[in-house]
């Protein structure tokens, strides 16, 4: 249950926008994200939600754990209700609302890619994140487009057969002012490009990978670490794109980890062969090799960033 207003105003204390009690599972990374998320946006935000973990994780009106406004819409409609939502703002001299979608890997991948497609086409002055576990996880782990190449799900028993869909490649094409990437494991990076998306007119696109203790059948407390290695390993690159164009990597390790290591922590892959981890090995280098000679620059997101 949300803190009680009056009861934090006796406090001295400003109610947090995203309380514990919540619903999700123990360890959940995608809850780590949006509370991150909403410190930085603040208190004038209002959610598009479709159908995703976060449909339950929030709760039934009036015992939910958030302190923003929140809009429930259809798995496909994400976008096309920010959109709206943003119009209706604006029409109304409301300017100062910040309007997000907060979406799944299905709901941005998958089923709701076709209207993610037309706000960025528009340019719509909405935020639009996805919280990437890499499948169908509030339904019981079923594959989505974010799944990764071999990993076990209730729909892939034997191992995905294709490689997760470039959805960044796909965002940048529409050539929207900002998209990136980010990681519970780098938070100051998450805070950072979130800050600098508040500054941009136009669609902002953030990816951030939030492990999912519960379908990558690990420990909770792997959480962290496992999002840490996804990106010292350099399967998941934490960078940013600039109207479509302009590529900054924001973190490159002086030595990969190799990708044993990561998979090594998660259930889901713990039918591999030696051959099929070489063979994700040889494909994450090349898809690292392409990326680092397409790319204009290599900095942290912000000056002062350190990086474990």
């Amino acid at each position: 249950m949300s803190v009680d207003k009056a009861d934090a105003k006796k406090l001295g204390k400003t109610p947090p926008l995203f309380t514990p009690g919540h619903l999700a599972c123990p360890g959940c990374g995608g809850t780590l994200a949006l509370n991150r998320v909403l410190n930085v946006l603040g208190k004038k935000t209002v959610i598009s939600l479709p159908a995703c973990c976060f449909s339950i994780i929030t709760g039934a009106f009036p015992h939910m754990p958030l302190n923003v406004n929140l809009v429930h819409t259809a798995f496909e409609t994400a976008a096309a209700l920010a959109t709206g939502l943003k119009a209706g703002f604006e029409m109304t001299g409301r300017e100062d609302v910040t309007v997000m979608a907060w979406a799944g890997d299905g709901g941005t991948f998958d089923i709701g890619l076709q209207a993610l497609s037309g706000a960025a086409e528009r340019n719509e002055d909405i935020f639009f994140f996805c919280y990437d576990n890499e499948a169908y996880m509030n339904t019981g782990n079923q594959r989505s487009g974010a799944t990764p190449l071999c990993s076990w799900t209730t729909t892939t028993p034997t191992g995905e057969t294709m490689e997760k869909k470039d959805i960044m490649g796909i965002v940048a094409a529409h050539q929207i002012p900002y998209a990136a990437t980010a990681s519970i494991a780098h938070l100051d990076d998450l805070d950072a490009k979130v800050r600098k998306g508040v500054e941009i007119r136009g669609t902002k696109f953030i990816h951030i990978f939030s492990a999912c203790p519960t379908g990558w059948r690990m420990p909770p407390d792997m959480t962290i670490k496992a999002a840490r290695l996804a990106v010292k390993s350099g399967v998941f690159p934490l960078m940013e794109i600039f109207d479509g164009e302009r590529r900054v990597l924001n973190y490159r390790p002086e030595e990969q980890t190799p990708v044993r290591e990561y998979l090594g922590l998660q259930g889901r892959f713990s039918h591999l062969t030696d051959g099929e981890i070489e063979e994700i090995q040889r494909r994450v280098d090349e898809r690292w090799g392409k990326l680092v000679a397409l790319v204009d620059e290599v900095r942290p997101s912000e000056d002062g960033i350190e990086y474990i």
